[in-house]
């Protein structure tokens, strides 16, 4: 028989763990730097295993010297893009029009005037329909110097931020197999085998999934700055570079990496004719940006995604497009190494199914 004792009882372990829930959720929340700095740590160990696994089989190398001379490789490739962009930015970044809003405007204003001269050439009434809505003035540009501020506050934690990921790193390259060690001792036995299998088999496909997406952006960054050195577009080293990152999401990054080099384009050309320099240099640039997603859709990335995790390109395509209708960008962006873990686990604990039998038959 339920009883008023009972049911008050029960509201209070609910109302416990309610309580409890928010708390943990709270806390996570407190230390989400950290977590970002683990979360950081544990791709830079993944990339960094088959670095280490090289120098222990093939070098002889100790654990604790491999894990020294991993590390310092990530230290000379991050040194190497520190100084090949900190100058540039500092240097050439006012030609850039990102420091002034007013210069930002004017310059807006300027194009919009030559491309309502242009179409006006074409007998295309738009030049009175671009400045009744005076779009320039409607934007505020303001939300430029608060992001910059935000990416320099960003800039001056970077030390600190990259010490404790380089330092997690190290342990987690250094002690992985204690690290087995201790949650072997932590899991059922009758459990044992299966979860250390798909550990190992995560750990493998990830480490090739984050070494192939690094090699797709360098592809990327290289073939994007052919392009721009081509046709002699200012700033090609940061231009390139700010479009090969944004690639990072699958399939929208590439529309607004062409977006933001067919801007920058025309802005780095003011001054010039429209319609004979600035529009031709444009186009040019976003055909030879489209050859650039031609090449990279056909080659890099089914490489990538089909051999480096396993899975068909259509399999992928519709798991990142469900991923960003669900998440949005940080959903696109996730979504293939989270897949590529349930993948593993539905292999291991459940192969009776069918639908998991097929998804997972090539792992």
């Amino acid at each position: 028989m339920i009883t008023s004792k009972i049911i008050a009882n029960g509201i209070l372990r609910a109302i416990t763990i309610i309580v409890l829930v928010a708390l943990f959720i709270f806390f996570l929340y407190q230390i989400q730097s950290v977590l970002i700095y683990l979360v950081v740590a544990l791709i830079l160990t993944l990339i960094g295993n088959p670095i280490l696994d090289f120098f222990k089989k093939r070098l002889k190398f100790k654990q604790t010297l491999s894990t020294i001379v991993t590390l310092v490789i990530f230290i000379l490739i991050i040194s190497c893009f520190v100084l090949m962009f900190i100058p540039l930015i500092s240097t050439q970044g006012q030609n850039l029009s990102l420091l002034k809003t007013s210069e930002i405007e004017k310059n807006l204003n300027q194009l919009l005037n030559q491309s309502s001269a242009f179409l006006e050439s074409y007998h295309i009434d738009s030049e009175k329909m671009i400045k009744e809505a005076n779009i320039a003035s409607k934007i505020n540009f303001n939300f430029i110097p608060n992001f910059l501020n935000s990416i320099i506050g960003t800039i001056s934690s970077f030390g600190m931020g990259l010490a404790s990921v380089l330092f997690i790193t190290f342990f987690f390259l250094k002690d992985r197999l204690l690290f087995v060690k201790g949650l072997k001792k932590l899991i059922p036995d009758s459990q044992e085998v299966k979860i250390i299998h798909s550990l190992h088999k995560i750990d493998h496909l990830l480490s090739r999934y984050f070494i192939g997406l690094l090699l797709q952006l360098s592809i990327i960054f290289l073939l994007y700055l052919i392009v721009l050195f081509i046709f002699g577009i200012p700033n090609p080293f940061i231009i390139a570079f700010l479009c090969s990152v944004l690639n990072i999401v699958p399939y929208i990054g590439p529309l607004i990496a062409s977006a933001l080099a067919a801007i920058l384009t025309m802005l780095s050309n003011l001054g010039n004719d429209f319609q004979t320099e600035i529009l031709p240099t444009t186009i040019f640039v976003l055909i030879g940006f489209w050859i650039v997603q031609i090449i990279d859709n056909n080659l890099s990335q089914p490489i990538i995604f089909s051999k480096s995790v396993s899975s068909h390109p259509l399999e992928i395509f519709l798991v990142i497009l469900i991923a960003g209708f669900l998440s949005g960008i940080l959903g696109m962006i996730i979504a293939v190494p989270f897949y590529t873990i349930l993948k593993v686990i539905g292999k291991e604990f459940f192969p009776e199914y069918k639908i998991i039998h097929l998804l997972t038959k090539n792992i």
